[in-house]
């Protein structure tokens, strides 16, 4: 009934930083492995590709390791991190299936109707073509745990 296998969807926004808050407590909770990623991607660019490239991996590298480390100091214990690139949508979605992950975790920024027309929204794809349960956060961070927990 609870999940074996967690896999955190991570972004470096601050709903990703209240989802990775309820990742870490779903572990003490529940014992299961907690497995963490991010997905980047390119931008093309004739001139400065291979500069640009190593410049946003770079970063994306220094977000998993900050957001790995909030986890360990919010008493989570991260079974392995993943840096994938690629769509998001699908980097996560085939990661979940690769490590048959019981319940993916993520932030929503919510983004409104406009921006998630124009951008697409990385929750809502997950939510319509993932196979295992998914909890999308968004909120303050006074809202975990509920009260009485």
């Amino acid at each position: 009934m609870f999940p074996t296998k967690i896999l955190l969807a991570t972004d470096g926004s601050e709903d990703a930083a209240l989802a990775a808050r309820i990742a870490a407590d779903l572990f003490t909770r529940t014992g299961a492995q907690l497995h963490v990623m991010h997905a980047w991607h390119t931008v093309s660019s004739t001139r400065f590709e291979s500069f640009i490239r190593a410049q946003l991996e770079q970063e994306a590298r220094e977000l998993l390791s900050e957001q790995v480390g909030r986890i360990k100091g919010d008493g989570g214990e991260v079974a392995e991190a993943y840096l994938r690139e690629g769509p998001t949508v699908d980097e996560i979605l085939d990661l979940a299936e690769e490590i048959d992950a019981d319940l993916i975790v993520v932030g929503s920024r919510g983004l409104g109707p406009i921006k998630r027309l124009a951008l697409g929204s990385v929750s809502e794809g997950i939510v319509h073509h993932v196979t295992c349960p998914a909890l999308v956060v968004r909120g303050d961070e006074g809202a975990w745990p509920l009260p009485g927990s």
